[in-house]
């Protein structure tokens, strides 16, 4: 295959109901100009180095809060998206918890977070091949009818009374091997679903989706936890995962915007790599991605230690403080529905904001005022997130996007399992106060490198204004 310099660029087969935008954005895919069903259309992206971008839309009112609605099959995607991620969460807490209360040992939730997230750093590259190369539709359902399988297994095990912690850690490796599959082409068949019009909205709302979910789940798990046990959350993840396969199978495939799938070839995991390091937006944002993964998103680590050996609050306020840092990342994520303005500047900012929070957090005294604080680290958090996943894909060519993908959700998630383990490490020996400054102090140094290395590059400097009321303007980053 050719470099990626030298691509051939990919086909799409566009739906007639994609509008042509105003103007195409630097560094972003332009539409088809209403284009027939029938009708191929070029995607037209540089796969040369291109400097960091600045991708600015117009302003957007309220009704365009959701616009990707609009989308028959994205609707479809969207309700078994928001049912499986309440169950995901009511599964990781279970699972967590249940280690936690087997073992007596923090870095056990640890080795947990490791096994499951594991794979996706060893493996993750390859997900992103079969994703470029098959049916991203297919991919999801086979990994979601393998996840609903040992959602099962692990339901049996517990109401049974047979659960021991090998078990866990067994299925948590299977479902890292499950997520190889899933991430990538979930993450890339968004684009198919909605096209490079609503792609921006399409993954702010997902990340709201997610972190909705993730009020809820929580909070149930930790009900379900105290009053009838973790099995019954096992159970519901697999009828969600069942779900999921269904509404899959009822969308309409003619209205999926597919790519030309990339054809086997020799050196394609290093035509994704490279690609990757040669744009500065994307290798940028993966780096910045990997500092936050590996010290910053093990937090349910972090709060199971926070909850059971800091404010002894048990399940229930393991569950709860899960619950409100997730209601701090839904308002970043609805916030990032109403940017209109995504630089990697501001990206890097907001991870940076992230690593202060938790920093904070850890001085907290109490349980609300640690809480309090925590809510603010999750807006920062998905600000972050989700600003970088779309920066990412709008940046990447449509053909070569599963595998640039793939190394972005190695990244972001394998960074999980060498997290899970240090930080569970770190938790057991040196305690949660020390280990959350370190999750905190980590990312905010790596947040303030870049930020430098941006303002050399591009002559910027940074200004505070005390403009409290419009927080968006407190800390900016503007030319000199």
């Amino acid at each position: 295959m050719a470099s990626p310099a030298t691509a051939p660029l990919p086909t799409v087969r566009a739906p007639s109901h994609y509008p042509q935008p105003a103007a195409a954005q630097p560094g972003v895919q332009p539409e088809p100009a209403s284009p027939s069903p029938a009708q191929k259309v070029p995607v037209v992206a540089d796969p040369g180095v291109t400097a960091p971008i600045s991708i600015v839309s117009s302003r957007t009112g309220v009704k365009d809060t959701f616009a990707a609605f609009s989308i028959r099959n994205y609707r479809y995607f969207t309700m078994a998206h928001f049912v499986a991620v309440i169950a995901l969460w009511m599964q990781r807490i279970a699972q967590d918890w249940i280690v936690l209360q087997l073992s007596g040992s923090v870095a056990a939730v640890g080795i947990t977070v490791a096994l499951q997230f594991a794979p996706t750093l060893f493996l993750g590259p390859w997900g992103g091949v079969l994703a470029d190369r098959f049916s991203k539709r297919a991919l999801l359902m086979i990994a979601q009818s393998t996840a609903g399988v040992l959602a099962i297994v692990m339901a049996l095990l517990t109401l049974s009374g047979s659960l021991q912690v090998w078990h866990v850690y067994l299925v948590a490796f299977l479902l890292g091997l499950v997520t190889v599959v899933d991430q990538p082409a979930r993450q890339v068949f968004v684009n198919e679903l909605v096209g490079p019009r609503h792609l921006r909205n399409a993954i702010s709302i997902n990340s709201s989706i997610f972190q909705l979910g993730g009020m809820i789940g929580p909070a149930v798990a930790g009900v379900m936890l105290t009053a009838v046990g973790g099995g019954w959350a096992f159970a519901f993840n697999a009828v969600a995962c069942a779900f999921t396969v269904t509404m899959l199978s009822v969308m309409r495939g003619a209205d999926l915007v597919r790519s030309t799938p990339a054809p086997r070839s020799k050196g394609m995991l290093a035509e994704g790599a490279r690609y990757l390091a040669s744009k500065p937006t994307i290798l940028f944002s993966t780096i910045m991605a990997g500092f936050v993964s590996v010290f910053g998103l093990s937090l349910p680590v972090l709060m199971a230690a926070f909850a059971d050996h800091v404010f002894g609050s048990g399940a229930s306020g393991y569950g709860l403080l899960n619950t409100l840092i997730a209601v701090g990342a839904l308002a970043g994520a609805l916030a990032s529905t109403r940017r209109r303005e995504l630089r990697l500047r501001s990206v890097v900012v907001c991870a940076g904001l992230y690593g202060v929070a938790l920093l904070v957090a850890a001085l907290m005294p109490s349980m609300w005022s640690f809480s309090t604080v925590m809510v603010l680290a999750g807006f920062a958090s998905l600000m972050f997130l989700t600003g970088a996943n779309q920066l990412v894909q709008i940046s990447t060519n449509m053909q070569i996007r599963g595998r640039v993908m793939s190394l972005y959700v190695m990244v972001l998630i394998g960074g999980q399992a060498l997290g899970g383990l240090l930080i569970g490490w770190l938790a057991e020996h040196f305690g949660p106060h020390l280990t959350l400054m370190i999750s905190g102090g980590v990312p905010a140094l790596a947040a303030l490198v870049i930020g430098i290395v941006l303002a050399r590059r591009g002559e910027l400097m940074l200004k505070v204004s005390l403009r409290f009321w419009r927080p968006a303007d407190v800390v900016r980053i503007v030319h000199r």
